[in-house]
């Protein structure tokens, strides 16, 4: 894992026409060349170029690609692998043949997927009649017996096949029976008097007849049932012996589209071809052998190092273990951090348990997060097609994190279920909050203290951070005067200094030392002439020249702006981690009541209040918490070191996602 965004350096190539394919191949077997268009080139030579249209359209591609999926899907069937593409067995393009066996192949799925409906809708409506009779709301239907004096019940049966129902044929010592919706009975009336129906007013006839059509239901459901299955197994085998043939349509297509994409950021003279892109400067070297093979040798390739191209430029490839991919995510859904700077994701996932691990402290609780976890995760792996739902796979993987960590927090606070059974490690959590004392901890004021030296910590972490990222990328001028740079640092620390001090005074005065009205004056005194400073800076690089009092204006301005977001924002970021302990303050005492609750029911009820109880607090709590924390790393440790100015790198390779165009 790199603690820093992965060095870069930009690759420019020219390479003979007739090797340009198996330079594509290379390049998209190796996977690691983020492509840029070439348009730094004099106009003179720019006008030289030219760029060359696909002969088949990538989205034509694309739209066949989803087809070949959506069959594939349809039979139950994983979607072909990325493992799965060979570059070597790329073959030629044949739009129309594929086309015609998805057609014949989805005509004939067509016919079945009809049937399967037609199955589906007939067992809705045995579904719904045997319900409303076993449910006794005959309301909702209409159970009719007698006698038809023409045709069969066959005859009527079929005819009420689009609606549902059920007609049994009378014989000596039983009437026929025709029992349907009621909200049918418009349809249905006008077909009985066809073919000649006679109402029998028999109650004795009529409970027979409903017990009858009662077991010819439940015959009817078990028939349909196995046939809508047979269908589907009808479906299943017929993809399936197509599905060597889908795969290898799926990969050829995939490759085409892949080496298209790299194709469209070629250009070309008369006899060569040019090319360009972001490589990490430890991939340069296999790069770099692979398109000299490609080309025979054929070729001229030149390096550019990203240190002389503007940073917004570069690309950012950031390289953390395949076990921290949860915090990854979290840092990818916030912004992608500037070129060059800190990799935050161990240092997420170390902040953001230890808040977790502060505000959900329970072993018991943290166990069944794990399990979960655990669970989930496992079952995901096992049936790749399952959909996600509220618990993703990332969120699964997210929770087996957090069931450790929750673990961690019970045994140091002494919580299991809710329960002190085993000796707290640190201080009893429990015993705190319940009015008692615990070694050094005596009150909830000591755990709000404790948060916020944790706050302390964090925040000044993230400073260090912010300090480190401008001395990499040499912005001496934000390193010296910014309010997250070294005066803003030092004022934080000042103050932090003067608030323990004036806790340890009980609350009654600030640390009479002269340290801290030259440690407060000083910097304020040199952020008075922030302003003044940037704009010499500003001028010696070119900048425009502006009229002294506005000059004198604007720094004012700036510094007074500077001073209270300094001194009110470090103080109201360092009090936002009093959130911690009031979740944990409050998991505690929701485990307190329901244990009281408990103890006032006893027996099997407490038993069940408890379970319940438990079951809530892991639901409710555990996602405030696992909220909160995320926010905590946001917004009071992201916004001290993390620009999120970068660029994602990109590479187009066999494991890369085709981009939309």
């Amino acid at each position: 894992m790199n603690l820093f965004t992965r060095p870069m350096k930009l690759l420019t190539a020219v390479v003979l026409e007739g090797n340009t394919e198996e330079v594509v191949k290379s390049l998209l077997e190796l996977g690691a060349l983020d492509f840029v268009k070439i348009d730094q080139l004099p106009p003179q030579q720019m006008a030289k170029l030219t760029t060359r249209a696909s002969s088949v359209s990538r989205a034509a591609m694309e739209d066949l690609r989803h087809r070949v999926e959506a069959v594939l899907r349809q039979g139950d069937t994983v979607l072909p692998a990325v493992e799965k593409l060979d570059v070597s067995q790329l073959a030629s393009l044949d739009m129309d043949g594929y086309r015609r066996m998805l057609d014949e192949l989805s005509s004939a799925l067509l016919q079945l997927k009809d049937q399967q409906k037609e199955s589906n809708q007939k067992l809705l409506g045995i579904e719904e009649l045997e319900r409303y009779i076993k449910e006794e709301k005959l309301q909702y239907i209409d159970l009719r017996v007698g006698a038809f004096e023409h045709g069969a019940a066959q005859d009527v049966q079929s005819r009420l096949a689009p609606i549902g129902g059920v007609v049994l044929e009378g014989d000596g010592a039983d009437p026929s029976v025709v029992l349907t919706l009621r909200r049918d009975a418009a349809r249905v009336n006008p077909l009985l008097d066809k073919f000649g129906w006679t109402e029998s007013s028999d109650v004795h006839a009529q409970k027979a007849g409903l017990r009858r059509a009662l077991v010819r239901l439940e015959a009817d459901r078990l028939s349909v049932v196995k046939s809508r299955d047979d269908l589907q197994r009808q479906v299943v085998d017929m993809i399936t012996r197509r599905k060597v043939d889908l795969t290898n349509i799926w990969c050829n297509l995939r490759l085409h589209e892949l080496c298209d994409q790299i194709r469209s950021y070629f250009s070309y003279t008369r006899n060569t071809t040019l090319f360009s892109g972001w490589v990490p400067t430890d991939m340069s070297s296999p790069v770099e052998d692979a398109i000299r093979t490609a080309s025979n040798g054929q070729c001229v390739i030149e390096w550019t190092d990203a240190g002389s191209l503007p940073r917004e430029q570069v690309p950012v490839a950031v390289t953390s273990p395949r076990l921290l991919k949860p915090f990854q995510r979290m840092v990818d859904n916030y912004s992608v951090p500037e070129y060059g700077t800190i990799n935050p994701t161990p240092f997420v996932a170390v902040a953001y348990l230890c808040m977790f691990a502060l505000m959900f402290a329970d072993a018991g609780q943290g166990a069944v997060l794990l399990l979960i976890g655990l669970l989930e995760s496992w079952l995901y792996k096992k049936n790749p097609l399952r959909k996600e739902g509220m618990l993703t796979a990332n969120v699964c993987n997210l929770l087996v994190y957090l069931g450790c960590a929750s673990i961690v927090g019970g045994v140091l606070f002494g919580s299991y279920f809710g329960h002190p059974w085993f000796p707290a490690v640190w201080f009893n959590y429990h015993a705190v909050v319940e009015g008692g004392t615990s070694g050094s901890v005596q009150s909830i004021y000591d755990i709000l203290g404790i948060t916020i030296k944790f706050g302390i910590a964090i925040i000044g972490l993230g400073l260090i951070l912010n300090w480190i990222n401008l001395f990499r990328k040499k912005q001496w001028f934000t390193l010296c005067l910014d309010k997250n740079g070294l005066v803003g640092g030092w004022l934080f620390g000042v103050g932090v200094w003067a608030g323990f001090a004036f806790v340890a005074s009980g609350y009654r005065s600030l640390p009479s030392s002269p340290f801290l009205k030259w440690g407060v004056g000083v910097p304020v005194v040199i952020l008075l002439f922030k302003g003044i400073i940037g704009y010499v800076l500003e001028r010696k690089e070119g900048g425009a020249t502006k009229p002294i009092g506005s000059v004198v204006m604007d720094d004012i301005m700036e510094w007074l702006v500077d001073l209270l977001e300094i001194f009110s924002g470090f103080l109201a970021n360092t009090l936002s981690f009093m959130r911690v302990a009031g979740l944990g303050i409050a998991h505690v005492s929701l485990m307190v009541a329901f244990a009281d609750m408990a103890d006032m029911v006893g027996g099997v009820g407490g038993i069940v209040v408890l379970v319940v109880g438990n079951a809530l607090v892991i639901a409710l709590e555990g996602l405030s918490a696992g909220i909160q924390s995320l926010r905590l790393n946001y917004y009071e440790f992201f916004t001290k070191y993390f620009t999120g100015k970068g660029i994602a790198y990109e590479p187009v390779g066999l494991r890369t996602e085709v981009r939309e165009r």
